[in-house]
């Protein structure tokens, strides 16, 4: 779920209702798009989030903690040759996929409606915690209107959202309370605040490192905290393309301050350093966009909703030791 590139490629500027709306020529072709290619990183990488899903199923099987390297490098070599526990595994990484799938379509199909050339969702299988490094589309066509902009930007968030939530639900109210879990485990998982709720209404008085989440949770909480990274109002992550509607070209000292709080929430998670220093020198500037028109009523209501989407998901120690 990366920011998406733009490129100076593009169409013409066009008013569809005199406030910056944005349609494409009549001579304007979409690029092909590579099927094989985007099926093949989807298959990859429901292989790479299955593998771990089927350690996470077996894992709150038998109440451990959902990370215990004692003896999870071991039973990933076992998946090799046993096929069995794969099937256990498709409750996280169904459910990742889907939150990851729902974000970036939500991205390409408002690029569609707009008339922006974007590539479909390119998924990364990566070896690691969650079996994945996200997913990204390309947008290809430069944006020229901040109403444009605001809706590519507020879209991917919000229909991960709409699937994170109900995951969240479900797997919460089928996890359990396992007292220690917590202080047994190699890694401990924050709780965002969409979790902290729901797990006091599930377990009401129970302290949330002893709430042992079911795989589909887990799932859902990789899309929580992909969801606030993308939310995260700096340069050119979908954040940004929100604040860029709103502040048009104060966009860019707003974005290095916002770096910097980032780097000094190091003192709770030190990767937040590493995020707001390459956020700082590399990620601040965003493209300009000529457009006099403010965000319309409804587009500004949105924006607080998705101010509440973030404050919902972000953590300022996902994970520590």
């Amino acid at each position: 779920m990366l920011p998406e590139e733009l490129s100076p490629r593009g169409y013409p500027p066009q008013d569809s209702d005199g406030k910056g709306g944005h349609f494409p020529p009549a001579w304007s072709r979409p690029r092909s798009q590579r099927l094989w290619l985007h099926i093949l990183l989807l298959l990859l990488t429901l292989v790479s989030t299955t593998a771990v899903g089927a350690r996470l199923a077996e894992n709150f099987r038998t109440n451990q903690p959902a990370v215990y390297l004692a003896e999870d490098v071991a039973a990933y070599r076992e998946l090799l040759s046993d096929p069995g526990p794969w099937l256990n595994g498709l409750g996280f990484s169904l459910t990742l996929l889907a939150i990851l799938l729902a974000h970036e379509m939500g991205h390409y199909v408002t690029c569609m409606r707009n008339g922006l050339d974007a590539s479909l969702p390119y998924f990364m299988p990566f070896p690691s915690l969650i079996g994945t490094l996200g997913a990204f589309i390309r947008i290809r066509s430069p944006i020229y209107s901040r109403r444009v902009l605001f809706d590519v930007g507020i879209a991917g968030p919000l229909a991960g959202f709409l699937l994170v939530l109900p995951a969240a639900i479900v797997g919460i109210a089928s996890s359990r309370v396992v007292s220690g879990i917590g202080e047994h485990g190699d890694l401990t998982f924050g709780t965002p605040a969409l979790f902290w709720i729901l797990q006091h209404l599930f377990f009401p008085g129970a302290v949330s490192a002893d709430v042992s989440l079911h795989p589909v949770a887990r799932g859902a909480w990789v899309g929580v905290f992909a969801t606030a990274l993308n939310l995260l109002p700096i340069g050119q992550l979908d954040g940004g393309h929100i604040l860029y509607a709103f502040v048009g070209d104060r966009h860019r000292p707003i974005s290095r301050i916002l770096s910097l709080a980032l780097c000094a929430l190091y003192v709770r998670w030190p990767l937040w350093l590493v995020w707001g220093l390459l956020l700082f020198f590399l990620g601040s500037r965003h493209p300009s966009i000529y457009d006099p028109y403010e965000l319309d009523a409804r587009r500004k209501r949105m924006g607080i909703v998705a101010l509440i989407i973030f404050l919902l998901c972000f953590m300022d120690r996902p994970l520590y030791w």
